[in-house]
């Protein structure tokens, strides 16, 4: 049996991964959960200015040392590729695999918010200023690809979170990690000269990563469970 933590992206929670991935992993004999950072989801209540990035990646090492998890595939989607890369710089020994969906795969002393140029750091400032007093970043529209009633079960469920979770740079000790890693491109409405495109193809290029592609949009929790929770289950013999 292996032992699945799953770490959701921006303005989501373990709702949106207990609807379909974590109950398929679990049908097929395995132990999943996903965790709700601080802020969001169940714990939207706490959410508050000083919330910030170590905030995120400390709630995922709280759940692997109090639940005593070891071997754990540890998965990131989108924003959660930051969390888990900080969280295999503090705790690899009880990590098995990371698997990135579609997730941000940072280096050192970069935020999400430096993925894509110092444009999109500024967007983000200035929206969260307009549209989020200063100190959080309302969600932005879901993927076209969606399925409708996902939408609509999901939008009341996404909340605003923190600006300082997408402005604060990862710090890592450790160096880039030596875990084995997996990287999922969602490729659907991604163009090819897009950042995440090219950052796709550095991925593919580098022997150190097992790379798979999903012609499904960014969400694939909604847009191809069947194939998400397949591509997590084919990490265990990886």
């Amino acid at each position: 049996m292996a032992t699945f933590v799953i770490v959701h992206g921006a303005f989501g929670g373990a709702w949106s991964w207990n609807r379909f991935i974590v109950p398929g992993l679990r049908e097929a004999g395995h132990d999943a959960r996903a965790v709700t950072l601080t802020g969001l989801g169940e714990r939207s209540h706490l959410a508050s200015p000083s919330v910030d990035l170590d905030t995120h990646v400390q709630d995922v090492v709280n759940v692997l040392f109090y639940e005593d998890l070891r071997e754990v595939v540890l998965v990131g989607h989108s924003y959660g590729g930051m969390v888990i890369t900080g969280v295999a710089d503090r705790m690899p020994e009880r990590l098995a695999r990371l698997v990135y969906l579609d997730a941000a795969v940072p280096a050192d002393g970069m935020a999400i918010a430096d993925q894509f140029g110092p444009e999109r750091r500024r967007e983000l400032i200035e929206r969260a200023e307009r549209e989020g007093q200063g100190w959080q970043l309302p969600p932005g529209p879901m993927q076209a690809d969606d399925p409708p009633e996902h939408v609509a079960w999901a939008e009341p469920r996404r909340h605003a979170q923190p600006l300082k979770t997408f402005t604060q740079p990862i710090r890592l000790t450790r160096g880039e990690t030596t875990l084995p890693r997996t990287f999922v491109y969602c490729a659907l409405g991604k163009a090819a000269d897009s950042p995440a495109a090219a950052r796709a193809r550095r991925i593919q290029a580098d022997p150190r990563w097992r790379y798979v592609e999903l012609q499904t949009g960014h969400n694939l929790q909604y847009s191809a469970p069947a194939e998400t929770v397949k591509i997590l289950l084919d990490q265990i013999g990886a």
